[in-house]
């Protein structure tokens, strides 16, 4: 038994650090995700107009220095979850990314020139647009931008 096990070393030190890989790439695919969520995801927004968009970029912290031009998706996110796969979203600029086959509801929050430091005011625009991703692990990343909906 003792033979065995130490013919075994090297294979469980390779499973051991094959699953540390594999467990530390979701991990940081995780991270990015929730990065996502914090500065694209906002599932029942209060208003659409522009003191929401400064009350929702402050709380973001968006607004350090004053980010210029933020898109907040709303609604269920499994829906934006599942243009990463085939039954929402396709391919996009050579498989780069991924576009919804369906437009979301979105508000874009515009800065209104002036200083990049706080107060930061920004310019509401609310409406539906398809969004187009990044994704990795089938979980979205990056929102590249937006296409409106005819």
């Amino acid at each position: 038994m003792v033979m065995f096990l130490k013919g075994m070393g090297p294979l469980l030190l390779l499973f051991i650090l094959g699953f540390w890989l594999v467990s530390s790439s979701l991990t940081q695919g995780n991270d990015r995700e929730r990065h996502f969520l914090t500065q694209h995801y906002d599932s029942k927004p209060k208003g659409r107009d522009d003191k929401y968009c400064e009350k929702i970029m402050r709380r973001r912290g968006l607004t350090q220095p004053c980010k210029e031009l933020n898109t907040f998706i709303h609604g269920d996110y499994r829906r934006i979850k599942a243009v990463c796969g085939d039954e929402a979203g396709k391919p996009y600029k050579e498989g780069k990314f991924r576009i919804s086959s369906s437009p979301f509801q979105i508000t874009s929050c515009k800065h209104q020139g002036g200083s990049a430091r706080s107060p930061c005011k920004y310019r509401a625009t609310p409406g539906f647009k398809y969004i187009v991703i990044a994704c990795e692990h089938g979980l979205p990343v990056h929102l590249d931008h937006t296409i409106i909906a005819n």
